[in-house]
């Protein structure tokens, strides 16, 4: 479970994903929480100079001022740090953020598009994860749901059939969240490399425009 501090406040930064002060293809909250929990149980560590520009879209944000960009580049590391708190505590956890549609119904393919673009910074690593009948039950359902997407790849192209599809998607708001547990816990086995808190130097907040 995450720890009993209080939640992280996401609304500033999700408003500012959606503002037209950030660029205009730039991850949205969902994908971002994905692309965060991608990192945090990665093989290895990617730092943040690396990782940032891929949430902007290469492009750079426009803050008010300085504490808007503290503010929200922040939120972000907040976030971060409390995904890998709570997956390194003694109940290990991750809630996700995901969106519900005009229906009710719980969107998850952002999210999982978000973590396979954390996979793509260090994918040759990532190739480990398939070795193992355990990795791949753990793995293949983010890439399952991210597949969606892309409408050239059919479940049968990843070796899921279709009724199993709509069976994962059926729980995939919880089969997510323990798919990344699961990953965790793979990688930590397999290697010591710790994930350090992230803060915020001065060096790397942008300068408003």
């Amino acid at each position: 479970m995450i720890p009993d501090d209080d939640p992280v406040d996401l609304e500033p930064l999700g408003d500012f994903l959606d503002s037209a002060r950030a660029p205009e293809a730039c991850m949205d909250l969902s994908e971002l929480d994905g692309f965060l929990a991608g990192l945090a149980v990665g093989p290895d560590p990617v730092p943040p100079e690396e990782w940032l520009p891929m949430v902007w879209d290469d492009e750079d944000p426009e803050f008010e001022d300085q504490a808007e960009a503290d503010l929200i580049l922040g939120t972000m590391f907040a976030r971060y740090n409390e995904i890998t708190d709570g997956l390194d505590s003694d109940e290990p956890g991750y809630d996700p953020v995901y969106w519900q549609d005009a229906t009710g119904r719980t969107v998850v393919e952002d999210w999982a598009v978000g973590f396979m673009r954390a996979v793509g910074m260090r994918r040759e690593a990532w190739e480990g994860v398939l070795e193992t009948a355990e990795g791949a039950k753990l793995f293949i359902p983010i890439v399952a749901v991210a597949s969606l997407s892309s409408p050239d790849i059919e479940p049968e192209d990843i070796g899921i059939s279709a009724p199993d599809m709509d069976e994962l998607l059926a729980h995939a708001d919880t089969v997510l969240a323990a798919c990344v547990v699961g990953l965790h816990v793979f990688w930590r086995e397999r290697s010591a490399t710790t994930r350090p808190r992230l803060t915020i130097p001065a060096s790397r907040t942008r300068k408003p425009h």
